[in-house]
Formats: structure tokens, C-alpha cells, sequence
């Protein structure tokens, strides 16, 4: 007859390591896989087992994160936290910048282009105040973040600023587009902000002479340009920008347009090198009597020689709709 002693099992396991287990329980295999009081095994392993396997993941781990750290210290001294490694043509987003507007549309729409409000509701065009006003936050307090006063000045088309610095987009001074005034939206006479996306070292070139102006270019711009180079105004380095209507329904709807503080985006902010509280330039549009109760369809492009237009790959130009009740 075989023994069943817990001690003689345990000790025929020790001396024939493969002879076959006795048959247990599924609750007695638990708790002896818990704890074996026999052996003193925890979860399979004594305490010096437990001991020998953690020591080793301890060391292996550690050399593991000592070795990773190592790798990504090598890598980021190869790379400068304000310089891209790779630039312009070499870069994935090329030099080619797109336009954007604010405000834009609610998160939940978030693939929406309209701008759509009530004009005699205040509660209704609320969120594209508060949208403006938290773009517009750092452009009127930009010396809020300490150190940043210093390194921003008060630049114009004689006085770029110096290396190192960036010059100041002053907005509280752009009646009716300030926050006092609501933006004009509670007048149904609305503002949008325009801005160029950021491309390290990117320089545009100007159209600053009559002769090479595009054949379509809105003759107003034209027009503007001609104005300005016959007083040889330096306002002429400018990143120009238009407004249109779409289609012809949408021309005859949008009514006149105004911009501020200037047509375009001044030439002394280029070319943008990540200095400390850079800030893009801006041109706010004033559509000053468009017509209510119709959907307009309007179109903002950017021009400079060095800047092609494509709405559907977002190159230059931009597409919102514009609807006021």
C-alpha cells in the first residue's frame, strides 16, 4: 500500500524530482501553491528563489534603463531645442505656409468651417468672443510670461527687429476688432483673424513692383501695391492678403472689407528662428456689411512669390462661411 504521509511524499519528490506528483484537490493545489508548508514555497518559489530572480530583473532592468537613458542622451545632444534638424524643403512641412482663421468653429464640430451667429443675441455669438478673446490672450499680455518683456520690440519697416529679439503685434489698438467693442459681432459687422502658419527659415519674396503682380490677384490688391510703390513706401516687403467671395452670389453679398492694421503680414516679422515670445502677425478682416440671412462663402489667400495656392492641401489660402441671422 503507497503511503499518502505529506513528509515521505515530499521526500520521494526530492529524491526522484520526476516522479509524478500525488492527485489533489483544486482548492488543496491553490493553497499549496500559495504556500507549501513542506518546503516553505511562496507562489512556487522560496524565499532565496524569490530572492536570486529579483536581484537579477533588478540588475538586468536597470542596466536595460541606464542603457535607453544613455541612447536618448547621445540623441538630444544632437539636437537644438529652437533649430530643427530638418528645415524648409528638407522638412515635412516644406515652404509652402497655410493660412488660418480665428475663431473657429466648436470642437464638436470640429471639421466645420461656418460661422454662424445671431447678431441681436448676445448669448448666441458669446462663444466667438471668448474664442477670439482667448486666441488674441497672449497678443495682449505678451509680456506676461517673466523675461519675455525684454526681448519684445516695437519694430516697423525701418527698424526690424534686432537678432535674438521679436517684434510686438499690438491688437488692442484695431477699432471696431477689440475685445471692448465685442469684435464687432453684436453689430452683424464680424471680425476674422488671419494668420500664417510657422516655418522655420522661411523668407517670403515680395510682390513689391507692379510688373510680376499674378493675373489673379484681386485688382483692389493690385490697385494697393500700385498705390504704395508709387510713393516708394517700404510698405511694399508685405506678405499680402485678399478676401473675395467665392462665387459671383457670394462677391455680390460680403459687402466691403476692411483691414487692419495693414493688408498683409508686415515683412520685418520674417523670417520666423523660434526666438523667445515670437508671435505670429496678424490681419484682422472686417467685413463691415454683409448681408444677413445668407450663407457667403468666402476665400482669404496670402501673396508672395514664394506662395502657391491650394485649398484642398491648405497651401496659402483658406475656406470659411460666413452666416449672420
Amino acid at each position: 500500500m503507497v503511503s499518502k504521509d505529506p513528509k515521505m511524499i515530499a521526500q520521494s519528490q526530492e529524491a526522484n524530482p520526476y516522479l509524478k506528483p500525488p492527485s489533489m484537490s483544486t482548492s488543496q493545489s491553490l493553497k499549496t501553491f500559495i504556500y507549501n508548508r513542506e518546503t516553505g514555497a511562496f507562489m512556487g518559489r522560496t524565499a532565496s528563489s524569490w530572492g536570486k530572480i529579483g536581484l537579477f530583473y533588478l540588475i538586468f532592468y536597470g542596466v536595460l534603463a541606464a542603457l535607453v537613458s544613455i541612447c536618448f542622451w547621445g540623441f538630444f545632444q544632437t539636437l537644438d531645442p529652437r533649430i530643427p534638424r530638418w528645415q524648409l524643403d528638407r522638412s515635412i512641412i516644406g515652404t509652402n505656409p497655410g493660412l488660418g482663421f480665428r475663431p473657429r468653429p466648436p470642437l464638436e464640430n470640429v471639421e466645420s468651417t461656418l460661422i454662424w451667429y445671431s447678431g441681436t443675441d448676445s448669448d448666441n455669438f458669446k462663444y466667438w468672443v471668448n474664442s477670439l478673446q482667448s486666441f488674441l490672450k497672449d497678443y495682449i499680455t505678451p509680456g506676461s510670461v517673466p523675461g519675455l518683456g525684454a526681448n519684445i520690440n516695437k519694430c516697423d519697416y525701418n527698424q526690424p527687429p534686432p537678432p535674438g529679439k521679436v517684434c510686438a503685434v499690438d491688437v488692442k489698438n484695431w477699432y471696431p476688432c477689440t475685445k471692448e467693442n465685442k469684435y464687432n459681432y453684436h453689430k452683424s459687422a464680424p471680425c476674422i483673424f488671419l494668420k500664417l502658419n510657422k516655418i522655420y527659415g522661411w523668407k517670403p519674396e515680395f510682390y513689391n513692383d507692379t510688373e510680376s503682380l499674378p493675373e489673379k490677384m484681386p485688382l483692389s490688391l493690385k490697385q494697393h501695391i500700385a498705390s504704395l510703390k508709387a510713393n516708394n513706401s517700404m510698405q511694399l516687403n508685405t506678405v499680402w492678403v485678399s478676401c473675395e467671395g467665392e462665387n459671383p452670389a457670394d462677391q455680390e453679398n460680403i459687402g466691403p472689407i476692411k483691414y487692419m492694421p495693414r493688408r498683409g503680414f508686415p515683412g520685418y516679422f520674417y523670417p520666423f528662428e523660434n526666438s523667445e515670445g515670437y508671435l505670429s502677425p496678424l490681419v484682422a478682416v472686417h467685413f463691415v456689411r454683409p448681408r444677413t440671412g445668407i450663407l457667403i462663402n468666402v476665400e482669404c489667400k496670402a501673396w508672395a512669390k514664394n506662395i502657391k495656392h491650394s485649398r484642398h492641401d491648405e497651401m496659402g489660402a483658406v475656406h470659411f462661411e460666413l452666416m449672420i441671422d
